[in-house]
Formats: C-alpha cells, sequence, structure tokens
C-alpha cells in the first residue's frame, strides 16, 4: 500500500463536554494517514488513480463542523468512518485529532486522540433449518449488507446437509459469506448476534434447530480466543458444511493456526472421510 499524509489540519469547531468549549468553540488540528494502492498513481500520472488530499481536507472539515461532539474520540472516529465510506479506494485510514486549548489548568502542550479503520476480510458461515429457510438466510444477508462498515462481497451456493451434532431436527440450508468490513472482531460478533435475534432465533439446545445461525469462520488471519469469540472457527475444519461452500469462494484463503489454505483442509477432510468410510 501507498501511503498519503495529511498533518496540522486546522478547523475551528465546538466540540467539548463544557458549555464553554461548545459556546465559544476553539481550533483543533486534524492529521490524517491515508493508505490505499498509489501503483496505478506512480506510473500514470493521473488523479483519478489516486485520491485527491484537497477533497480529503473538505471532508474533515465538513465532519468537524457540521455538529458538535462532546468527546473527540467520537469526531475522529466519524472522520475516519466518513473517509472510508466516501473514497473507496482507501484501504486504512489513521487520523489524529489534537486539542491544544483543552480546558486543563495544567500547563501543557496538547491533548491528542487517534482513531484507526481498516477493510479486512471475514468469512462467515450462514445456515438455517426452521421455517422459509432460503427467506431467512437471504434476510441475514440483507441486514449484514446494510450495516455501516460491512459490504457483502460474495455469497457462495447454498447446500442441503444433515444436521451436525444433533440429529433429531430438520436438514440444514448452509452456505458461507465474504464480508469486507473495518468493524473489530467483537463489535462484528455483536452485530451477528443481533440479526440472529431480529430473525428470531432461540438458543434452547446446543447444535439444535434454528431459524438462523452465523458463525464467524475467518477475520483476516487473526487467531482470536477470548471468553465470547474464537477464530478461526474452532470446529470448521471438520465441517463439510462450512469447508464446501468457502472452499467455493474462498479456496485460496488461508487459515493461520492450520497453516494450509481452505482448498487443502477440504481435501485433508475428503481423505479422512474416505478413510473412516
Amino acid at each position: 500500500m501507498g501511503h498519503i499524509g495529511i498533518r496540522d489540519l486546522e478547523v475551528f469547531a465546538h466540540h467539548g463536554v463544557y458549555p464553554e468549549e461548545t459556546e465559544n468553540g476553539q481550533m483543533f488540528y486534524v492529521s490524517a494517514d491515508l493508505y490505499l494502492d498509489t501503483w496505478d498513481a506512480e506510473h500514470i500520472d493521473d488523479l483519478n488513480t489516486s485520491v485527491n488530499y484537497g477533497t480529503v481536507c473538505e471532508y474533515i472539515k465538513d465532519v468537524m463542523t457540521r455538529r458538535n461532539y462532546r468527546l473527540i474520540e467520537r469526531a475522529a472516529g466519524e472522520i475516519c468512518e466518513d473517509l472510508m465510506i466516501n473514497f473507496p479506494k482507501l484501504n486504512k485510514v489513521r487520523v489524529e485529532l489534537y486539542k491544544p486549548e483543552a480546558p486543563i489548568p495544567i500547563p501543557f502542550g496538547t491533548v491528542y486522540v487517534e482513531a484507526c479503520r481498516e477493510w479486512q476480510d471475514v468469512y462467515i458461515g450462514i445456515g438455517s433449518n426452521m421455517g422459509d429457510k432460503e427467506e431467512n438466510i437471504r434476510s441475514a444477508i440483507r441486514f449484514l449488507s446494510e450495516t455501516q462498515g460491512i459490504q457483502v462481497e460474495k455469497v457462495s451456493t447454498l447446500i442441503q446437509t444433515e444436521p451436525y451434532g444433533y440429529r433429531e431436527q430438520d436438514e440444514f440450508l448452509n452456505g458461507c459469506l465474504k464480508l469486507r468490513t473495518w468493524l473489530p472482531p467483537e463489535v462484528l460478533l455483536k452485530r451477528m448476534q443481533e440479526i440472529e435475534l431480529l430473525l428470531h432465533r432461540e438458543r434452547k439446545i446446543h447444535w439444535g434447530p434454528r431459524t438462523i445461525d452465523l458463525d464467524m469462520l475467518l477475520y483476516g488471519e487473526e487467531i482470536i480466543h477470548t471468553k465470547d469469540l474464537c477464530v478461526p472457527h474452532p470446529d470448521m475444519i471438520n465441517r463439510r458444511f462450512v469447508l464446501e461452500p468457502l472452499d467455493e469462494i474462498a479456496g485460496w484463503s488461508w487459515h493461520p493456526a492450520e497453516k494450509k489454505t481452505i482448498h487443502q483442509l477440504r481435501e485433508a477432510l475428503n481423505k479422512k472421510e474416505a478413510i473412516e468410510s
């Protein structure tokens, strides 16, 4: 990736917790680092192949002045997301927002906050075995695509599969999605769980019937182990209903824990099942 830097953009605005800050205003300084593919710009010398940093400055000023924020953290985050939405060539944005006139009764140089947004490729398993299964899946995809910070880029073929684990239930309709998102893993997980609730999922039986199931399979090449989230999904390498549709849309993708591609994992599962049968 190439890098375009903007330093100390001056913007007079009205942000702060105290009434005098929102009433009187003060000077803020914004620095932004824009990361994008600049190869064509370096060789073709055409502005259309890059990002107009003058226009970026206007967008930053607009975010800083169109409303008042109590916290400059919120303002910095809004700048990042506004730039990511309006400049699709950007892969990553880092913003530093300085407040040199902060109401601190001790001599200081400046106060600043930093915010960052970066697109990540994320793969999601999706399934349903209650009601109108296909409509449930379409609705979940629609809810994901309507979420700011999420773009649904690919949808695999949906396949009919036998239930996994708990057998006394209807067949599943399963598939996989490729998302492009700047949401952190925990925030994305929370949104996925909200969508499951919107579609009336109930968690009564482990591996039991459900209107919709959304599983985070891969988040870039990160390995995450927390109380609420394990990525890569710990059992995906044993699930044909995951590996088959995932191989269709992302066979080359890397499983960072297994050190194999998705296609290699599917081939390994094929061999394992052949031996066991």
